[in-house]
């Protein structure tokens, strides 16, 4: 394998990192990371296994371990250079923000499967091998999370689901 076929996957995971992150500069740190451990370990790599779900688990895998470590707050300079485009309406740009809103309020484990779902568009198989859980538990946070989410947009709070155990 050759470095193009890396750089060719470079728009989908600046995508995901930025959604996973919420912030462009440490989604391209995320990005740069794992574009430097995917090349350190590139012997690792299975020759015909799906190349962008062997980045996707790099890159998760870097995330879990930046959510572990505890680090230092980062303030932007200028949110101003930060701003996410938008259309000539204002209504869908606070419709993509409260959909940003409302993902950063999703638990860590049901966003990462619910961006890999609808913004990647990766099958079940690779999301479970993309973050080492079994295919079931994908399709339960993918199902706990877009429901949160829909009450959440819906400014409903999520139930809580409990039981009474005898």
């Amino acid at each position: 394998m050759d470095s193009g076929a890396i750089l060719t996957e470079l728009p989908r995971l600046r995508r995901y990192a930025r959604a996973l992150v919420g912030d462009r500069a440490a989604a391209d740190d995320l990005v740069q990371d794992t574009l430097e451990r995917a090349w350190t370990r590139i012997a690792q790599w299975r020759a015909g296994s799906d190349l962008r779900a062997w980045l996707f688990s790099i890159m998760h895998n870097l995330r879990v371990d930046q959510l572990r470590r505890p680090g230092l707050a980062i303030r932007a300079i200028d949110d101003a250079d930060f701003a996410v485009p938008t259309r000539a309406t204002q209504s869908d740009g606070l419709e993509v923000i409260d959909l940003e809103t409302a993902l950063a309020r999703l638990p860590e484990e049901q966003r990462a499967v619910l961006l890999l779902v609808a913004l990647e568009e990766l099958r079940y198989e690779d999301i479970a091998a993309t973050l080492a859980i079994p295919v079931g538990t994908v399709m339960s946070r993918l199902s706990r999370g877009r429901e949160r989410l829909r009450l959440i947009l819906e400014d409903r709070p999520p139930s809580a689901n409990l039981r009474v155990v005898r």
